[in-house]
């Protein structure tokens, strides 16, 4: 029974904790589903977009090199044209991983912005409420008068 009202103001801060945690985390898997599909839709079309010099273009070299680099080597693309892309499709894999991990790293600073901060900022004030109310509750005790000197 002592614990029916006792830290009744932590329960209700739990209870708005995981509330709260609702919609920050929808937001959150929103907002990454969204920029990953951006992400991997732009990679897509990085890997797709083949570079060739005007030797190249002459040669007959775009209707052969489509596609991955296998599909393309398969096809019969030249290996100079693979060469050169490589370079190009190995910086848009790094771009991709860049993104990747600074999505990643946004997403924890909006989790610990939007959830972690007021939480602890409503626990504190919690805290410093419950110790003003014991405080008043509680007053201190007396002073035990002091027994008359004897002359």
């Amino acid at each position: 029974m002592a614990w029916r009202h006792k830290n009744r103001w932590f329960r209700r801060w739990l209870l708005v904790t995981v509330f709260w945690l609702v919609p920050v985390m929808v937001v959150a898997v929103r907002e990454a589903q969204d920029e990953m599909a951006y992400n991997r839709e732009d990679l897509q079309r990085a890997l797709a977009t083949w570079t060739f010099s005007a030797a190249d273009r002459d040669a007959g070299a775009p209707l052969r090199c489509r596609g991955t680099p296998d599909a393309a080597r398969a096809s019969g693309c030249p290996a100079d044209v693979l060469a050169a892309n490589a370079a190009r499709r190995q910086q848009a894999l790094d771009e991709y991983a860049q993104r990747r991990s600074t999505l990643a790293v946004y997403l924890w600073d909006a989790f610990v912005g939007y959830w972690v901060a007021p939480m602890a900022t409503l626990l504190c004030v919690g805290i410093v409420i419950g110790g003003i109310r014991r405080a008043l509750r509680h007053p201190n005790p007396k002073p035990e008068p002091k027994p008359a000197p004897e002359h």
